[in-house]
Protein backbone atom coordinates (compact mmCIF):
# COMPACT_ATOMS: atom_id res chain seq x y z
CA UNK A 1 0.00 0.00 0.00
CA UNK A 2 1.31 3.50 -0.50
CA UNK A 3 2.28 5.44 1.89
CA UNK A 4 -0.11 8.24 2.73
CA UNK A 5 0.18 11.69 3.51
CA UNK A 6 1.07 12.17 7.34
CA UNK A 7 -2.14 15.28 7.52
CA UNK A 8 -4.02 12.43 7.51
CA UNK A 9 -3.80 12.32 11.10
CA UNK A 10 -6.43 10.24 12.16
CA UNK A 11 -5.80 6.26 12.60
CA UNK A 12 -8.68 3.98 12.13
CA UNK A 13 -8.36 0.35 13.54
CA UNK A 14 -9.67 -2.95 13.36
CA UNK A 15 -8.60 -5.21 16.30
CA UNK A 16 -9.96 -8.59 16.56
CA UNK A 17 -9.73 -11.17 19.43
CA UNK A 18 -7.43 -14.10 18.04
CA UNK A 19 -9.03 -18.03 18.32
CA UNK A 20 -12.40 -16.89 19.18
CA UNK A 21 -15.00 -18.17 16.74
CA UNK A 22 -17.61 -16.09 16.30
CA UNK A 23 -15.24 -13.11 16.52
CA UNK A 24 -15.07 -10.74 18.96
CA UNK A 25 -13.84 -7.39 17.28
CA UNK A 26 -14.20 -3.31 17.83
CA UNK A 27 -13.19 -0.60 14.68
CA UNK A 28 -12.13 2.99 16.34
CA UNK A 29 -9.95 5.96 15.79
CA UNK A 30 -7.33 7.49 17.29
CA UNK A 31 -4.85 10.41 16.92
CA UNK A 32 -2.10 9.23 14.87
CA UNK A 33 0.56 11.26 17.45
CA UNK A 34 -0.37 9.04 20.27
CA UNK A 35 1.80 6.38 21.94
CA UNK A 36 1.98 2.84 21.79
CA UNK A 37 0.92 3.09 25.24
CA UNK A 38 -2.29 5.30 24.88
CA UNK A 39 -3.20 2.94 22.12
CA UNK A 40 -2.79 0.16 24.63
CA UNK A 41 -4.99 2.10 27.42
CA UNK A 42 -7.60 2.97 24.34
CA UNK A 43 -7.58 -0.97 23.78
CA UNK A 44 -8.42 -1.77 27.35
CA UNK A 45 -11.76 0.59 27.28
CA UNK A 46 -12.59 -0.62 23.53
CA UNK A 47 -12.47 -3.95 24.05
CA UNK A 48 -13.77 -4.23 27.63
CA UNK A 49 -10.47 -5.07 29.58
CA UNK A 50 -9.65 -3.87 33.14
CA UNK A 51 -5.49 -3.42 32.92
CA UNK A 52 -4.67 -5.93 35.19
CA UNK A 53 -2.62 -7.29 33.84
CA UNK A 54 1.00 -6.77 31.19
CA UNK A 55 0.94 -6.13 27.78
CA UNK A 56 3.21 -6.04 24.58
CA UNK A 57 2.70 -5.13 20.67
CA UNK A 58 4.59 -6.70 18.15
CA UNK A 59 5.30 -5.37 14.83
CA UNK A 60 6.93 -7.40 12.42
CA UNK A 61 10.46 -8.83 14.62
CA UNK A 62 10.16 -5.59 16.86
CA UNK A 63 8.69 -5.99 20.38
CA UNK A 64 7.18 -2.42 22.12
CA UNK A 65 5.82 -2.53 25.72
CA UNK A 66 7.21 -1.44 28.69
CA UNK A 67 11.15 -1.21 30.05
CA UNK A 68 10.51 -3.94 32.75
CA UNK A 69 8.66 -5.93 30.56
CA UNK A 70 11.69 -5.69 28.02
CA UNK A 71 14.60 -5.89 30.65
CA UNK A 72 12.67 -8.73 31.89
CA UNK A 73 12.58 -10.65 28.80
CA UNK A 74 16.05 -9.78 27.66
CA UNK A 75 14.28 -8.41 24.33
CA UNK A 76 15.86 -5.25 22.24
CA UNK A 77 12.44 -3.58 21.14
CA UNK A 78 10.79 -0.09 22.15
CA UNK A 79 9.59 1.18 25.07
CA UNK A 80 5.87 1.75 24.63
CA UNK A 81 5.76 4.92 26.69
CA UNK A 82 8.03 7.02 24.32
CA UNK A 83 6.95 5.64 20.60
CA UNK A 84 4.52 7.25 18.91
CA UNK A 85 2.23 4.98 16.50
CA UNK A 86 3.02 7.23 13.46
CA UNK A 87 7.15 6.18 13.83
CA UNK A 88 6.57 2.98 13.14
CA UNK A 89 2.68 2.40 11.10
CA UNK A 90 2.93 4.25 7.84
CA UNK A 91 0.57 2.87 5.67
CA UNK A 92 -3.26 1.10 5.62
CA UNK A 93 -3.06 -2.37 5.99
CA UNK A 94 -0.34 -2.41 8.34
CA UNK A 95 -1.25 -5.36 11.18
CA UNK A 96 0.32 -6.03 14.40
CA UNK A 97 -0.44 -7.98 17.68
CA UNK A 98 -1.03 -6.60 20.97
CA UNK A 99 -0.94 -9.61 23.96
CA UNK A 100 -2.72 -8.57 27.05
CA UNK A 101 -2.00 -10.62 29.99
CA UNK A 102 0.91 -13.20 29.46
CA UNK A 103 -0.95 -16.00 32.00
CA UNK A 104 -4.21 -16.03 30.13
CA UNK A 105 -2.47 -14.70 26.66
CA UNK A 106 -4.60 -12.83 25.14
CA UNK A 107 -3.67 -12.31 21.69
CA UNK A 108 -5.36 -9.51 19.35
CA UNK A 109 -5.05 -8.31 16.02
CA UNK A 110 -4.50 -5.09 15.01
CA UNK A 111 -4.72 -4.05 11.53
CA UNK A 112 -4.81 -0.18 10.57
CA UNK A 113 -7.39 0.56 8.30
CA UNK A 114 -7.28 3.83 7.01
CA UNK A 115 -5.23 6.92 7.62
CA UNK A 116 -8.07 9.79 7.86
CA UNK A 117 -8.07 13.52 8.01
CA UNK A 118 -8.81 15.09 10.95
CA UNK A 119 -12.80 15.96 11.49
CA UNK A 120 -13.20 19.25 13.47
CA UNK A 121 -16.17 18.43 15.46
CA UNK A 122 -15.11 14.88 16.85
CA UNK A 123 -13.60 13.89 19.87
CA UNK A 124 -10.84 11.01 19.70
CA UNK A 125 -10.65 8.13 20.53
CA UNK A 126 -13.66 6.75 19.48
CA UNK A 127 -15.14 3.98 18.70
CA UNK A 128 -17.12 3.41 15.55
CA UNK A 129 -17.89 -0.42 15.84
CA UNK A 130 -17.73 -4.02 17.25
CA UNK A 131 -19.80 -7.12 17.99
CA UNK A 132 -19.64 -9.44 21.07
CA UNK A 133 -18.21 -9.07 24.98
CA UNK A 134 -15.15 -9.26 25.80
CA UNK A 135 -14.40 -12.36 27.80
CA UNK A 136 -14.27 -11.96 31.37
CA UNK A 137 -10.33 -11.10 32.83
CA UNK A 138 -8.88 -14.09 34.65
CA UNK A 139 -11.18 -16.84 32.64
CA UNK A 140 -8.03 -18.77 31.59
CA UNK A 141 -7.71 -17.61 27.79
CA UNK A 142 -9.14 -18.69 25.17
CA UNK A 143 -9.77 -22.80 26.31
CA UNK A 144 -10.73 -21.33 30.02
CA UNK A 145 -13.27 -18.84 28.18
CA UNK A 146 -15.36 -21.32 25.77
CA UNK A 147 -15.51 -23.36 29.20
CA UNK A 148 -16.91 -20.80 30.95
CA UNK A 149 -19.65 -20.19 28.39
CA UNK A 150 -20.48 -23.93 27.84
CA UNK A 151 -20.88 -23.71 31.80
CA UNK A 152 -23.40 -20.55 31.89
CA UNK A 153 -25.37 -21.98 29.02
CA UNK A 154 -26.30 -24.98 30.89
CA UNK A 155 -28.23 -24.67 33.97
CA UNK A 156 -27.39 -28.87 34.71
CA UNK A 157 -23.44 -27.85 34.41
CA UNK A 158 -21.80 -28.70 37.61
CA UNK A 159 -19.83 -25.43 37.63
CA UNK A 160 -22.96 -23.14 36.11
CA UNK A 161 -23.53 -21.91 39.97
CA UNK A 162 -19.98 -21.03 40.62
CA UNK A 163 -19.40 -19.59 37.63
CA UNK A 164 -22.33 -17.27 37.43
CA UNK A 165 -21.34 -16.20 41.11
CA UNK A 166 -17.86 -15.76 40.10
CA UNK A 167 -18.90 -13.47 37.03
CA UNK A 168 -21.75 -11.60 39.10
CA UNK A 169 -25.10 -12.84 38.22
CA UNK A 170 -25.62 -13.22 33.75
CA UNK A 171 -22.77 -12.65 30.91
CA UNK A 172 -24.31 -12.73 27.61
CA UNK A 173 -21.42 -13.10 25.33
CA UNK A 174 -23.53 -11.11 22.51
CA UNK A 175 -23.43 -8.06 24.20
CA UNK A 176 -21.45 -4.84 23.21
CA UNK A 177 -22.58 -1.72 24.51
CA UNK A 178 -20.54 0.86 21.92
CA UNK A 179 -22.43 4.13 23.70
CA UNK A 180 -21.03 2.86 27.27
CA UNK A 181 -18.23 3.04 25.37
CA UNK A 182 -18.43 5.90 24.11
CA UNK A 183 -19.44 7.61 27.14
CA UNK A 184 -16.08 5.89 29.20
CA UNK A 185 -14.05 7.98 26.45
CA UNK A 186 -16.03 11.55 27.36
CA UNK A 187 -16.22 10.88 31.03
CA UNK A 188 -12.32 10.14 30.54
CA UNK A 189 -12.42 6.62 32.07
CA UNK A 190 -9.44 4.86 31.38
CA UNK A 191 -8.38 2.37 33.80
CA UNK A 192 -5.36 3.53 35.38
CA UNK A 193 -6.61 6.79 35.08
CA UNK A 194 -4.28 7.84 32.47
CA UNK A 195 -6.18 9.97 29.65
CA UNK A 196 -5.48 9.75 26.42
Amino acid sequence: EKEKNMSDAIFQFKVTLKEIQPPIWRRFQVRHGITFRDLHNTLQVVMGWWDYHLHLFQYSQLLITDDTTLAEWGEEGLRDDTTPLNKLLRYEGASLTYEYDFGDSWQHELVLEAMLPEEATAVYPRILAGERACPPEDCGGVWGYEQFLEAIRDPNHEEYESYREWIGGAFDPEAFDLDKVMRQFREGVYWRGELV
